[in-house]
């Protein structure tokens, strides 16, 4: 089932509106509220049954508009994200507000029944649509009931592949090239490692 733009302009709506939706990723069926809506971020996070100190990803549709809006990232890691996005990563980056913590970021790659899905120009926050703890879910059938019905808006994009984004810490990277896998995924290290050396 190929999402249209509609759908995608749909979704914009939902979340411009503090609305939480379902809709499909490159990876696994993903749950998406605006980052600055206190109270939208609140409800993805009640759906979830996940802890709120749990950090969710700051989702971008499209990579240029990611790097637009992270101006402060040096160009060693602008470079490295240029190589690894977009695709089923989740960079760990240095967090402007709080030297300590870390900035989760995707960007889908967004292709076939998902592309129009690339028409969505403002970034949401994002985590997986199950149940914390719970199996990723590959369809929307697999997405729990309570999160479907307590959404806002619903997109099916069909079956996905199922693998979560392979979890990838840059914060030392800009200084001195260190990196390391948090949680291997959908992009082998192979791959990873010929990208970032």
């Amino acid at each position: 089932m190929s999402l249209t733009s509609a759908d995608a302009a749909a979704f914009a709506l939902t979340i411009a509106s503090g609305g939480v939706a379902v809709f499909p990723a490159d990876t696994v069926y993903g749950l998406a509220a605006a980052p600055s809506d206190l109270a939208a971020v609140a409800r993805l996070y009640e759906l979830k049954g996940r802890a709120p100190s749990k950090p969710a990803a700051l989702m971008f549709f499209d990579r240029e508009r990611a790097l637009a809006e992270l101006p402060q990232l040096g160009a060693r890691t602008r470079a490295a994200l240029e190589r690894l996005l977009p695709g089923g990563v989740t960079l760990l980056l240095p967090d402007p507000d709080d030297p300590v913590a870390a900035l989760g970021l995707r960007v889908p790659r967004l292709e076939g029944p998902l592309a129009a899905l690339a028409e969505v120009e403002l970034p949401v926050l994002q985590s997986s649509a199950n149940h914390a703890g719970g199996a990723d879910p590959t369809t929307l059938a697999e997405v729990p009931e309570a999160i479907r019905s307590g959404a806002d808006l619903v997109l099916d994009g069909g079956p996905l592949p199922g693998t979560s984004s392979t979890v990838i810490d840059l914060r030392g990277y800009e200084r001195d090239g260190r990196w390391k896998i948090v949680r291997e995924g959908a992009v082998p290290v192979a791959t990873v490692t010929d990208a970032l050396g």
